[in-house]
């Protein structure tokens, strides 16, 4: 083991890990700093397989962590982008009402959203929504002309090569297997050697819970969900010029299938949300006795089952049978054909599960006198990344310490002081 102690050690190299070690470095530069990543490079898993929708916080309970980080997250997000030469398309969004039940689900999305704060949105009729989308149908909508797409993984590899400049740590390669406490510091055992850290954040998306119980946090599981897109024939592309999505169902923390505008001009339609039986499987056929295991042995799986059994089997339905997905699809835009769909690409979608079977909504962090750990950061934790992270600095200085360590032995700078956001 090396004889440096780091001030701090952030484990995982996603959007969320890159922007929380961006904004340690902002605010306390003088703190010496190492990123953990298992992968060969950054934004392998969660960063890099969603669909890139720069979410304006339409969804989110008022008062939640959702909803304020997002619509903040937001703004910085777009920001960055703009220092960083990445592009943003504000293409808009429509949730639609295809039924008359749906229609009281969609007022109260009305009222979150300008709860919430959300710039511009308003309420359409079947005439106005098609001046939006000329393919689609409904009897309402609700449009969010501010929601946008982007590039997710452009931002995480421009994350990541501006901590470099700054003389922070990247080390790839290092997947944690142990977290050992003692003295004055704790040591983070990897595969690539052992790392000793005064404090521990830990950003470790699909593996967030067990790198949690290394530490003695095990209240919560991560369960992964896969969700596979098909994507549009370039001659069909011309049927969405934004984001087309369904009324979603409150007491679900999916949207389901959608239609989303890509930043490299595709279009995908999808997801659904099936139980992964691997935590990083993103075909059908992948499966991990270890992760299927710890799954289904975990308290909350039974109850998750039974309340959930009729959606899963729906979902597993649509999974395998092309026919049905394309009848939903055709309920928001009805021009689509079957032969204008091909099987495109999938992620697999980080979801905290507590021990009563609750699907965890909102975010959720844990910390203990020299760690803290994001148990559950869902959708939109990409949009919304920069102010998470801004959040769990603030929960690290006030829990753990952080801003105190400057004055410790071993500290040192790393660089000048950058503003970020």
């Amino acid at each position: 083991m090396s004889r440096k102690i780091y001030d701090v050690v952030v484990v995982g190299a996603g959007i969320l890990g890159l922007a929380t070690a961006r904004e340690i470095h902002a605010r306390q530069p003088g703190l010496s700093l190492a990123v953990l990543e298992k992968e060969p490079a950054v934004g392998r898993h969660q960063s890099g397989h969603n669909s890139g929708v720069l979410h304006a916080g339409v969804y989110y309970a008022p008062g939640s962590l959702k909803a304020r980080l997002c619509v903040q997250g937001k703004v910085l997000m777009e920001r960055f982008a703009e220092e960083h030469g990445i592009a943003v398309d504000r293409c808009g969004k429509l949730v639609i009402a295809v039924r008359e039940d749906e229609l009281p689900r969609l007022e109260e999305l009305e009222r979150r959203a300008r709860a919430n704060g959300v710039p511009g949105v308003r309420m359409l009729g079947p005439r106005e929504l098609r001046e939006v989308e000329p393919h689609a149908t409904g009897l309402r909508a609700l449009y969010s002309p501010g929601t946008g797409i982007i590039d997710f993984s452009a931002v995480t590899r421009a994350m990541a090569e501006e901590l470099v400049q700054d003389d922070v740590e990247l080390h790839h390669g290092a997947e944690v297997r142990a977290i050992r406490s003692g003295g004055d510091h704790t040591v983070v055992e990897t595969s690539a050697g052992e790392f000793a850290t005064r404090r521990v954040i830990s950003c470790a998306g699909l593996h967030a819970d067990r790198v949690a119980r290394m530490d003695g946090e095990p209240e919560v599981a991560t369960m992964p969900f896969r969700g596979d897109y098909y994507t549009l024939v370039p001659e069909a592309r011309r049927l969405c010029r934004g984001l087309i999505y369904p009324v979603p169902d409150p007491s679900l923390p999916f949207l389901g299938v959608h239609f989303t505008k890509r930043h490299d001009g595709e279009v995908w339609a999808g997801p659904n949300a099936v139980l992964a039986t691997r935590r990083e499987g993103y075909r059908r056929s992948d499966v991990d006795l270890r992760d299927l295991w710890e799954t289904v042995r975990h308290p909350g799986f039974v109850p998750l089952a039974r309340r959930w059994w009729r959606t899963g089997a729906q979902e597993v339905w649509r999974d395998v049978v092309k026919a049905a997905f394309v009848r939903d699809l055709r309920a928001y835009v009805p021009e689509i054909r079957s032969d204008q769909l091909v099987f495109g690409p999938s992620g697999v979608r980080a979801q905290a599960v507590a021990a009563d079977g609750r699907l965890v909504d909102d975010f959720t962090f844990a910390t203990t006198p020299t760690s803290l750990h994001v148990l559950n950061a869902p959708s939109p934790a990409a949009t919304a990344s920069l102010a998470i992270a801004g959040h769990v600095v603030d929960t690290a200085e006030a829990a753990l310490g952080l801003a105190e360590l400057r004055s410790t032995p071993g500290s040192r700078q790393t660089g000048p002081r950058r503003a970020h956001g």
